[in-house]
């Protein structure tokens, strides 16, 4: 496992923090889900806990909203320790993955449900409903039934049933999970425009890679109970810190291969396979013998009919085209490396130069040294 960041620390004493997680742990029958997580949630900021499943998010997101008490360590709101403070007392909201709306209540009892349960008035409940609803974009249907609704009408009034509550944070368990792919990518951007509306600090857990990027201001990439990096979405997907990191965010060719030599943060490797490879150190710690873990962006490859055509790039090879994956503008081709015969993942550019390529044409490929990133294996 890898060591905790100091990125997921932040040391700014001035910043205003709505959480803050210090050294959490959680202990299943002697199985670390959670190993001293340590993080902050600058106020009104939308956070994500990315990672793939099992590996502790769900577990650190339910310690928050107190459904589970920490083994060890700190968990703060606004600053006051929620240590013993029960679900129903800590100043959260939380967005389940299946909604958990009452199918039997229309959708102005289903968003005031929480406010009668604090005894708030029944004439002050029925204006924060109706103001709440007008925020999520849907005025005017509180006597609706919750069967007339849109999988996206849904999801807007489960967090307006949040928000009416007023929540210092809104937590959400993967709540685009069970839509279908067009309108999980429209939610996407009406839930970045929500938050960004109500200024509430969201913490939002996902293995979706592209919901993350999307919608987050900060992002906490989680494997095997540990944070690998903490970071905005460019620096994750640009400059990642760990193996882990530049493999599970975004689309990544990969390679092992061994250190031929070093020179600074300049490293000369081997495949497996045989393919000659020049990378930056980004491990900061690879050695002339060392195995390495090598990633290379598809979009950083390019490509070219003729070798004159890839000037400045310290990678250069040939292959022949396998497959041609249309979709759109993200339309990627698979070739064969004709010395190594690895297969490689190339985007391609949307200037229609490559429109006439077919399977079998021979092709020259090239990435630069810089775009190369090596990690010493562990």
């Amino acid at each position: 496992m890898s060591q905790q960041p100091a990125s997921a620390q932040n040391t700014n004493p001035a910043a205003a923090f709505d959480l803050e997680c210090r050294n959490i742990n959680k202990d299943f029958d002697g199985f670390k889900a959670v190993n001293n997580v340590s993080f902050n949630v600058p106020t009104g900021t939308f956070f994500s806990i990315l990672g793939p499943s099992g590996c502790g998010k769900t577990t650190l997101l339910r310690m928050v909203a107190g459904f589970q008490t920490p083994s060890s360590g700190d968990l703060l709101i606004k600053g006051k320790s929620m240590i013993g403070v029960p679900p129903n007392k800590r100043p959260v909201s939380m967005v389940f993955q299946h909604l958990a709306l009452f199918p039997m209540m229309d959708i102005a009892a289903n968003v005031g449900f929480g406010l009668r349960q604090r005894g708030v008035p029944r004439e002050d409940i029925a204006k924060r409903v109706e103001t709440v609803l007008e925020r999520v974009g849907l005025p005017g249907v509180g006597s609706r039934h919750i069967s007339q609704l849109s999988g996206g009408q849904k999801q807007r009034v489960a967090i307006a049933r949040c928000m009416v509550l007023e929540p210092d944070v809104l937590l959400l368990d993967e709540p685009l999970g069970a839509l279908d792919l067009k309108l999980r990518e429209h939610m996407k951007i009406e839930l970045k425009k929500l938050q960004s509306e109500f200024g509430t600090t969201f913490v939002y857990i996902t293995h979706d890679q592209s919901e993350a990027l999307v919608m987050s201001d900060q992002i906490a990439v989680m494997n095997h109970g540990e944070f690998e990096q903490v970071g905005a979405a460019r620096e994750l997907y640009h400059e990642p810190k760990t193996a882990f990191v530049a493999g599970f965010v975004g689309e990544a060719n990969s390679f092992t291969a061994k250190v031929d030599s070093i020179n600074g943060d300049a490293a000369t490797l081997v495949s497996d396979d045989g393919l000659n490879i020049k990378g930056h150190d980004a491990s900061g710690n690879l050695q002339q013998g060392d195995k390495a873990k090598v990633y290379v962006r598809p979009e950083s490859i390019r490509l070219a009919t003729s070798a004159d055509q890839l000037d400045n790039v310290e990678n250069l090879n040939q292959g022949i085209i396998e497959n041609i994956l249309f979709n759109g503008a993200n339309s990627h081709i698979l070739l064969r490396e004709e010395k190594s015969g690895g297969e490689l993942n190339v985007a391609i550019p949307q200037t229609g130069q490559f429109r006439d390529l077919t399977r079998g044409d021979k092709v020259y490929i090239g990435w630069e040294a810089a775009q190369t990133r090596c990690y010493k294996e562990s």
